[in-house]
């Protein structure tokens, strides 16, 4: 049985960088390559990366979904939207929608919220008065109803004006103007995270340019980053522990180059890995369930999974093929995938990521990747006074 405090190490509370470095490529990298372990700056990465090397992004854009509203005796009551329930549940559609949508929500004082009153917030786009109201509908589901006036305007533009960036609850403060710049990649574009995509905060233009420079490409897939990630894990069997889904969406340009690619793939963060892991098991289902009609991939399904199983180039052509006979340009699905020490990666032969939580189900993955040596990797920063955590330091994983 694997323990959860088999995944435990003292993480001092000043060791949780509470801001992040500017400029961002200024952040230190530790490269762990072969149980070997050297420090650097992160804009040395480019020079660090085996030759051939493609580079995975998870280009989500964290929305400001954290609301706070006042009830008619003043008291406070957040509504920290977490997915879309009604009119669709595809993030990407939800963020589009007019006149009136349903929400799973994380919701803060929720016993000074009666599901009768609805809450209201006035704001503004570009110069035009709004109205926003929220109506509790499920309390157990947490389903919260918001309609607004004049109609025409998107979920989208109200989060935006509305909104603040929901930061780690470990950062211990509020969030400032300058997150909703700091806490977004430079690459984020598709609206639907409420926690950053964060090994990608390091990444600048220069980075890139010394990137392609080196003759490094670069492809792009969403995994839209969910609060279950901060979640903590519950159970000393951590094989037991209910992993949380999240959204995916690949298209078929990117799955070519990635089908096409003969060298290493290397994930910047342990969301794309997680993307790109699920892929390969979606290229499984295909092979074991032609008339297969959905991307979904269950948490336990690589520990479960018997053979005949497909290579890396099997799998993502295996994909390709089903998109083509669905005639898909885009898939959308969603992941539990669990990767926790046993797992055998798949498609992933590197990993660009920062320090995780302890006991963490990220850390967990880090143990995957690399075994043991992640005690030594973790000691290894935290007396060298690397950051931790998501505004914190990087390391470059080549076992």
């Amino acid at each position: 049985m694997l323990t959860l405090s088999s995944f435990d190490y003292e993480l001092p509370d000043e060791r949780i960088a509470k801001y992040p470095v500017s400029p961002r490529d200024s952040s230190r990298l530790i490269r762990y390559r072969e149980s070997e372990i050297t420090h650097h700056h992160f804009y040395d990465i480019p020079g660090l990366l085996p030759e051939k090397s493609l580079l995975v992004f998870n280009n989500t854009k964290v929305i400001p979904a954290r609301l706070f509203f006042q009830n008619t005796t003043g008291a406070k009551i957040e509504v920290f939207m977490l997915e879309p329930v009604l009119p669709v549940k595809i993030v990407h559609d939800a963020m589009q929608v007019t006149a009136s949508c349903t929400w799973q929500c994380l919701i803060g004082n929720l016993k000074k919220w009666r599901g009768a009153d609805p809450l209201c917030l006035s704001f503004e786009v570009q110069d035009q008065s709004f109205e926003l109201q929220a109506r509790l509908i499920d309390r157990e589901k947490k389903w919260v109803e918001f309609t607004w006036q004049p109609t025409e305007v998107s979920v989208a533009a109200w989060m935006e004006a509305l909104g603040n960036i929901p930061l780690p609850p470990y950062l211990n403060r509020e969030a400032v103007d300058l997150d909703r710049e700091t806490y977004q990649t430079i690459y984020s574009l598709h609206k639907g995270a409420v926690a950053a995509p964060t090994a990608g905060l390091h990444f600048t233009p220069k980075v890139f340019a010394d990137l392609e420079a080196r003759g490094f490409p670069s492809a792009f897939i969403t995994l839209h980053v969910g609060a279950g990630t901060f979640l903590p894990v519950k159970v000393e069997d951590v094989s037991t522990h209910a992993m949380h889904r999240e959204q995916m969406v690949f298209d078929k340009p990117t799955l070519l180059q990635l089908a096409k690619h003969e060298g290493p793939i290397i994930p910047v963060g342990t969301t794309s890995m997680r993307s790109l892991e699920s892929l390969y098991w979606l290229g499984y289902q295909i092979k074991h369930q032609a008339d297969l009609k959905d991307f979904a991939i269950d948490s336990q399904l690589p520990y479960q999974a018997e053979g005949p199983f497909p290579g890396r180039a099997e799998a993502l052509h295996l994909v390709l093929e089903w998109m083509d006979k669905q005639d898909r340009h885009v898939i959308h699905g969603d992941t539990g995938i669990f990767i926790y020490p046993a797992y055998k990666f798949r498609i992933c032969t590197g990993l660009i990521t920062n320090f995780h939580q302890p006991k963490s189900t990220l850390i967990m993955l880090i143990a995957a990747f690399i075994g043991e040596d992640w005690r030594k990797l973790y000691q290894e920063a935290l007396e060298k006074d690397y950051r931790f955590l998501s505004y914190g330091d990087s390391c470059l994983l080549l076992p």
